[in-house]
């Protein structure tokens, strides 16, 4: 039976064992693995000119592979950035595709094609490891049973996950829909809406925190540590921050040993730097910038475990790796660790306007490096790149159709370093507020609003609309939405042209001239 023949014979797991000996090897049949930082701005690496901290194994990867100059998430925030890396379709495009609270349900239909079902099609074995924020289950969530749907029911043979992000609740790790270490006779429950009789909250017993909170972090503690949402029992599962990277680190090591000898495709989550930052004591105090600083160090430790496995297994050769970032940097985002007064000259933004939450460049502009051992050779990239376009381009890699309606665009060659030619548009979004990228030109429509957020993030909320000229003006200094009227005019109406049908702000109605 030819290769082809066995491909259409067997599906998921049981076609990565039954390919063990002809797939796992195969040229067009690499590993890959996506890892995806939280919150890590474009300037946090020192690949990309950050030199108050050093990063050398995320650099590695950096300075050994393909670093994108103009590499995006989608949005400027988390869900919605990792609902298009997953399907590959825009995340504004879905009404649901917003930050999401901890008991959500599963945002990806299960009916939906993504980039994990495709793997499995072609024969991967697929993994989910870490952050997830993409919801579990269909509503009012049991965690003391299987929580169904999961990552699991979209395209991965496993999943060990953060249900949502370390600062809401549940605070326990998720394996395959169980809550792992769970004791039945303690059993866990979740509200978003009103806590639970008896229950301590930060208000109510301050004396609890070891880590204070500055905005919106003042319900549920555990571990010392205020949450949002409320949480009751379940004392046996709860995870302790501070080893959190040793257990999805190890878990991630664990499974490349499992299937060492399959094509395996793995999207790892780190959770640094984002909030609440508890590295592990190994890294505490090393930064010099307080627990963000020490929370990167940590994630780059991490990055190089994982890669030093590679190697150690025989496998670094044959697989394939993204490293980037659900979107740009935030400092103060509800707890205070010092994370502004211990900045210091460090740029998280890098020459970037903005951050998290913003249609400013440094909210969707992130690290974004490719890296393939003996496949790919060093080179800066200055093409326009997207998570979403990922789907597309691995399709080609591995020669898998890819099926249904998609907005993921086709750039292996781009990834490869074998062209420069990347995209020529891109719709950006942030906090259902939506900007356009066409080629070296940043267009932001006219909004109302306030300047800044609570974490002290510019918005991007220009009541004349924004024009920028990238190519000339990277920080986003001078709008020339008034004095070329012209090229606004004209990105104004291919923006409403693609958005037509989608476009709904959340907030504010606009009036677009």
């Amino acid at each position: 039976m030819s290769k082809n023949l066995k491909l259409h014979a067997v599906s998921g797991l049981t076609a990565a064992i039954a390919l063990t000996s002809c797939v796992g090897s195969a040229p067009d049949h690499p590993n890959i693995i996506v890892i995806l930082a939280d919150d890590l701005g474009y300037g946090d690496v020192s690949a990309q000119g950050a030199t108050t901290i050093q990063t050398p194994h995320i650099d590695k990867l950096a300075n050994e592979g393909i670093r994108f100059t103009n590499g995006y998430a989608t949005s400027a925030t988390s869900t919605p950035s990792r609902y298009a890396l997953m399907t590959g379709m825009y995340p504004w495009k879905n009404k649901d595709a917003k930050i999401l609270p901890g008991d959500a349900p599963l945002l990806i239909s299960t009916a939906q094609y993504t980039l994990p079902k495709m793997m499995q099609e072609a024969g991967y074995v697929t993994a989910a490891i870490g952050k997830w924020h993409l919801g579990m289950g269909a509503g009012n969530v049991n965690w003391n049973e299987t929580v169904s749907p999961n990552a699991n029911d979209i395209g991965f043979n496993y999943s060990t996950l953060i249900a949502a992000t370390n600062d809401r609740v549940p605070t326990v790790f998720v394996e395959n829909g169980r809550v792992v270490g769970l004791d039945p006779s303690d059993p866990i429950f979740v509200s978003y809406e009103k806590n639970f009789e008896g229950e301590p909250t930060a208000i109510s017993h301050p004396d609890m925190l070891k880590m204070q909170w500055a905005h919106g972090h003042n319900q549920s503690v555990h571990n010392g540590i205020p949450r949002i949402g409320y949480q009751k029992g379940g004392k046996s599962a709860l995870w302790v921050d501070e080893d959190m990277a040793d257990y999805f680190t190890g878990k991630v090591k664990a499974f490349i040993s499992e299937n060492k000898n399959k094509p395996f495709f793995l999207y790892y989550g780190l959770h640094q730097p984002h909030v609440p930052r508890t590295p592990n004591g190994r890294f505490v105090g090393k930064s010099g910038m307080g627990p963000r600083g020490d929370a990167i160090l940590e994630a780059d430790w991490s990055v190089g475990e994982i890669m030093a496995h590679l190697e150690k297994e025989g496998l670094l050769e044959n697989t394939l790796v993204v490293f980037t970032s659900d979107n740009g940097p935030v400092l103060n985002d509800g707890y205070k660790d010092q994370a502004v007064e211990l900045l210091g000259d460090h740029k998280p933004a890098g020459m970037l306007r903005g951050g998290k939450y913003s249609l400013f460049e440094a909210g969707t502009r992130v690290p974004f490096f490719v890296y393939w051992k003996g496949k790919i050779q060093p080179k800066v990239s200055d093409a326009l790149v997207c998570q979403i376009d990922l789907m597309a381009s691995i399709a080609e890699l591995i020669k898998h159709p890819l099926k249904g309606t998609s907005d993921s665009e086709n750039l292996l060659p781009v990834f490869l370093g074998k062209s420069d030619e990347g995209r020529n548009e891109l719709i950006l979004e942030a906090n259902g507020k939506l900007a356009y990228r066409e080629r070296n030109w940043s267009f932001i429509p006219p909004y109302s609003g306030p300047a800044t957020n609570l974490t002290g993030n510019e918005l991007g909320n220009l009541s004349g609309g924004g024009l920028f000229d990238l190519s000339t003006d990277v920080g986003q200094q001078t709008n020339m939405a008034g004095s070329n009227k012209e090229r606004f005019e004209a990105m104004q109406t291919r923006f409403i042209e693609i958005t037509k049908g989608y476009y709904n702000p959340q907030v504010e109605e606009i009036e677009l001239k």
